[in-house]
């Protein structure tokens, strides 16, 4: 019997088949998986902003130190960090700003695609920006992503 394994705001998990992975309501925050095609253990991050100043000691909250500890810990489980492949979702602008400052979401898609690339990590699919919310779950089993965007379709990337 499956489980579904829920990765809460800030939050890192990892999951194996048969089990899923999945996180909600991401507004402005992303959904980050890492997998690979060799494995099925895949880890889950729910980013919620761009760069972690330092002082917190919640690393999974920011892309650049979520993202480097989020390979160190797939590392631990056997997951061959030159693998790695990535599908992401979220980085709505739930409200209206012409502030770039405050576009967290535009700010978070930036930051996750830079970390990405400094690890040589490629994007198979993403869902990104917009202005609603997303929720998503992950089957490492067959690498499908599903992504459910209330009063629309429900589809997999």
């Amino acid at each position: 019997m499956s489980e579904t394994i829920n990765v809460g705001i800030s939050e890192f998990r990892i999951c194996t088949a048969p089990d899923k992975i999945m996180t909600v309501a991401l507004g402005s925050c992303i959904g980050l998986v890492l997998y690979s095609y060799f494995s099925n253990t895949c880890g889950m991050i729910h980013i919620m902003m761009p760069n972690n100043p330092g002082e917190d000691k919640n690393i999974f909250k920011y892309a650049d130190s979520g993202i480097k500890n989020m390979i160190d810990e797939l590392s631990k489980h056997g997951v061959r960090r030159a693998t790695l492949k990535a599908k992401m979702c979220g980085g709505a602008r739930m409200f209206e700003t012409t502030n770039d400052r405050m576009a967290i979401g535009d700010r978070n898609i930036e930051a996750v695609k830079k970390n990405l690339e400094k690890y040589r990590i490629e994007i198979i699919a993403s869902d990104v920006g917009g202005s609603k919310s997303r929720t998503v779950t992950f089957d490492p089993s067959t690498k499908d992503m599903t992504v459910k965007i209330p009063g629309m379709n429900t589809y997999i990337i």
